[in-house]
């Protein structure tokens, strides 16, 4: 990789300086902490390990879910040696035991799904009248991850740095066929091999506030639900409204950008962050959004546009400003075998929201004042409106269990986004669903779920369809059935089932003659962890 990283160095030299010698000067004050939680992990503790065992928003929150499964099997052994049972190729023959030794680990996370669609759909614009809207369609993707505990590596105290890669590749069945706002899985991306996520984070005050500076993605600690994190469904994960509503979707995966992330977490009841981003990853503004001339009909999702190989480091269109406070209802004890008075049943609740510094194209008016999309309309540009929002919250419950050392329990979740109107395609979003972990005896880490959204075009949209003389969208609602099952230590697989109504709230097929039917579909998601 010396391209690469010769790009990484003349891209920001100055910026590398300045952390390498700001961790310096950290790394002589006495009072840090180490092994500081990723947010799944604070928040998987905190509501007694009652969620999926596998989070299932991208590769980096499955590599956090199994890494904390780990950490909690080490911490009831009093070990600090990683299990690595979990993994199929285990120690690697003592060479994770002696990394461990010297604070580094080494994953690799390698997802395979399978999708198929029986009913509605459409044809790809390719194949038109001999196409159909059903697929099959494949896709995978395979992540390693380096993480470095710098206190363990050099006695830097409280320092982690991390580095991670992607191979994207096979089909979107969401792209080619289903022609919904968000993708049917949160795993579908175009193909490529690139950088993903290059980050140093730093402790302090005992672990209590932690700074990460580097290229991130934000939908690891941020918008997530951690019961929703159960449902392949991409909406569950990061949410429809900033994934259609943002740049390239902002910085989320597969997508990553230069940003710095603060975490202050007074207690074990609240937790505090905010992070200041790139708003647009690949930096492509002038064909983002379908308003623009169309879009980009070349890559529609943006995610390679400028930034095949993710190491565009773009900081010249936006700022992405996100902050979120967190309050836990009842967090539990790390070990729950020796409790014996009831904590009460956990629950996290979430309010946050971001503003985007950058210009966006307004879906009302073109750039000399008239209806876009109408007759009067002779330019087909949009004018540039400076700024954006959202807000959301979020509802994690558990609501029964049978018993507080029982591994079965029923959880339920909420999340609601909301914001304007005039520079968004949606105005409004919500998520929810119920959960059941160890459903049947011998199967502690399974957990089947029902889940629902829906997503509402925004007053911009609808009136640019009206205008323009297309059919003018309204709500898309999704419903999903899954079951993730436990097959070995180091391998899980996902029967899954979607149900979709009025795929983009009401849109025409590839004739551009007939509103694409409602999608019944089918997957299987396998993970690996090697």
């Amino acid at each position: 990789m010396p391209d690469l990283t010769n790009k990484i160095w003349k891209k920001f030299p100055y910026s590398l300086h300045c952390l390498l010698l700001v961790a310096g000067v950290w790394g002589t004050l006495p009072t840090f902490a180490h092994g500081e939680e990723t947010q799944i992990e604070e928040d998987r503790r905190r509501l007694g390990n009652s969620g999926p065992l596998i989070e299932q928003i991208d590769p980096a929150t499955v590599r956090d879910s199994q890494r904390a499964s780990e950490d909690a099997a080490a911490e009831k052994k009093g070990d600090d040696t990683p299990d690595m049972s979990d993994h199929l190729l285990g120690n690697m023959w003592g060479a994770r035991d002696w990394m461990a030794k010297h604070g580094i680990s080494f994953d690799i996370q390698e997802v395979d799904e399978l999708w198929g669609n029986t009913t509605g759909g459409t044809a790809s614009g390719a194949d038109g009248a001999s196409g159909s809207g059903t697929g099959p369609a494949y896709d995978g993707v395979t992540m390693p991850t380096l993480t470095v505990d710098l206190e363990k590596l050099i006695g830097l105290k409280g320092g982690t740095f991390n580095v991670s890669a992607l191979q994207l590749r096979g089909r979107s069945i969401s792209q080619d066929h289903l022609a919904n706002f968000n993708p049917v899985s949160g795993f579908e991306a175009d193909r490529s091999t690139r950088l993903f996520e290059l980050w140093y984070q730093q402790s302090f005050l005992d672990g209590k506030l932690d700074v990460k500076i580097g290229q991130q993605d934000l939908d690891t600690e941020f918008l997530v639900s951690d019961y929703g994190a159960l449902y392949l469904n991409s909406n569950f994960g990061w949410p429809m409204a900033p994934s259609v509503n943002l740049y390239a979707g902002g910085p989320s995966w597969p997508l990553s950008s230069p940003a710095i992330r603060i975490r202050y977490r007074p207690s074990d009841k609240f937790t505090f962050m905010f992070a200041a981003a790139d708003d647009n990853p690949p930096g492509n503004r002038n064909n983002s959004f379908g308003i623009q001339n169309g879009g980009n009909s070349a890559d529609p999702t943006n995610q390679n546009t400028n930034d095949e190989d993710g190491a565009n480091f773009n900081m010249g269109t936006g700022a992405l400003l996100i902050t979120e406070l967190q309050y836990a209802l009842n967090p539990q004890p790390d070990d729950m075998s020796h409790v014996t008075k009831d904590p009460g049943l956990p629950g996290i609740y979430k309010l946050g929201g971001y503003y985007d510094t950058a210009k966006f194209p307004d879906y009302r008016y073109n750039n000399q004042g008239k209806a876009l999309g109408s007759a009067a309309d002779t330019t087909g540009i949009p004018r540039w409106d400076r700024g954006n929002w959202m807000v959301y919250g979020i509802i994690d419950q558990m609501i029964w269990r049978p018993s507080l050392q029982s591994p079965q329990s029923v959880g339920v979740f909420a999340r609601a986004t909301g914001n304007g109107g005039d520079r968004n395609m949606i105005s409004f979003a919500i998520d929810a669903g119920i959960n059941l972990k160890a459903p049947f005896k011998g199967r502690d880490n399974d957990a089947v779920g029902l889940g629902w959204g829906i997503g509402r075009a925004s007053s911009g949209q609808r009136r640019y369809d009206r205008n323009s003389g297309a059919p003018v969208q309204g709500n898309e609602n999704h419903l999903e059935l899954t079951y993730q099952a436990q097959v070995m230590p180091w391998w899980v697989m996902q029967p899954d089932f979607q149900y979709v109504w009025h795929p983009s709230g009401g849109v025409t097929d590839w004739t551009g003659n007939r509103l694409v039917g409602n999608e019944a579909i089918f997957g299987l998601h396998s993970n690996i962890t090697f």
